[in-house]
């Protein structure tokens, strides 16, 4: 297949032939930098990456979300976040939740300093990640240079793409087409027609998530929460109680407790599955005809929260009774 590459060393091969010569000189040069941008732009082609699709994973929910209140499209969203924090590793959040870029613009929250156009420009800085998505919607909808942006079609992710880079969103002369480029290589466009989103994840999901403890006054990590087999859970850790997570993702305590077949005040320890809403009376579908062989330290709680199913379920599916000991090496239905 004949590539920029191939094309920009021909020329340069027949530039030492008769053929050449004959080209006007003037179409010489648009031929050699026409094929010089294209080499160039191969080169930093945009590849499939992981921690691109993570990103997307955890934080699509929030950007439709955000489409839904302020008609960005989600595509959009994404994109900018992906390219403007690397995926989520840029110093920018690491140091201050920046997702997006945003400098300081007359901010009057928290602030953090980086090299960029300038050295030791101003940026805002954010507790999270959340909040870095909602002030981005933010600004753009109360920043006049982008109001022609919100006339267009939610779908219209290219013109939304372009429009940006025209309207001063960022330097880079290729910023439009970097951020298409990203939107169709992981087909982010689908969130732009989705109808409807997890709410809850928006609120409570993501990776790097901090708040202040009204308390101690002092920045925490939430938990991040996942989803398996219809329902949510997070992993507790050193210090957690059914109160205290019950308190950070606004469920109570004591239905918590209820849920993942405990008493209230038992003990949590770390690395325990805590799941957030009524367990299922099986394991997911895809188990069936695939038994749960038991492994050394495991009981039969700790199988049923591996697999988010109810205890009750377990022993009806082995035909067990109260007195069975579990061992290491025995089978168990989980479906």
């Amino acid at each position: 297949m004949i590539n920029a590459f191939s094309i920009f060393f021909l020329l340069l091969r027949l530039k030492r032939k008769k053929e050449y010569c004959t080209i006007a000189p003037g179409m010489k040069k648009i031929i050699l930098n026409a094929c010089f941008f294209l080499v160039c732009m191969s080169s930093n082609a945009q590849k499939w990456n992981q921690a691109y699709q993570t990103y997307i994973d955890t934080y699509k929910d929030v950007a439709i979300e955000e489409m839904e209140r302020y008609h960005i499209p989600a595509s959009i969203t994404l994109a900018q976040g992906l390219f403007e924090s690397n995926a989520g590793r840029s110093d920018l959040v690491r140091m201050g939740n920046n997702h997006f870029g945003i400098k300081c613009h007359g901010w009057n929250g928290e602030t953090i300093t980086h090299d960029d156009d300038a050295k030791g420009e101003c940026f805002r800085a954010y507790d999270n990640a959340l909040q870095s998505f909602e002030d981005h919607s933010r600004f753009l909808i109360t920043n006049q240079r982008y109001s022609r942006l919100f006339s267009l079609p939610q779908t219209d992710y290219k013109n939304w793409a372009t429009g940006l880079r025209e309207c001063g969103y960022a330097t880079n002369p290729q910023y439009g087409q970097r951020l298409i480029a990203i939107i169709e290589l992981y087909h982010l466009d689908q969130y732009d027609k989705a109808k409807d989103y997890d709410r809850f994840i928006a609120r409570h999901g993501g990776e790097d998530m901090t708040v202040v403890n009204t308390r101690t006054n002092k920045k925490e990590s939430l938990h991040p929460i996942k989803i398996f087999n219809s329902n949510y859970y997070l992993i507790a850790r050193d210090g957690d109680t059914f109160k205290s997570i019950g308190e950070e993702v606004g469920i109570s305590g004591r239905k918590l407790a209820t849920y993942n077949e405990r008493e209230y005040h038992d003990a949590l320890y770390a690395g325990d599955i805590v799941f957030l809403k009524k367990k299922k009376k099986k394991a997911p579908k895809s188990f069936k005809n695939k038994p749960h062989v038991v492994k050394n330290g495991e009981s039969l709680y700790s199988i049923c929260q591996m697999y988010g199913m109810r205890l009750k379920t377990l022993y009806k599916l082995n035909k067990l009774t109260p007195l069975y000991h579990i061992t290491a090496g025995d089978v168990l239905r989980v479906r």
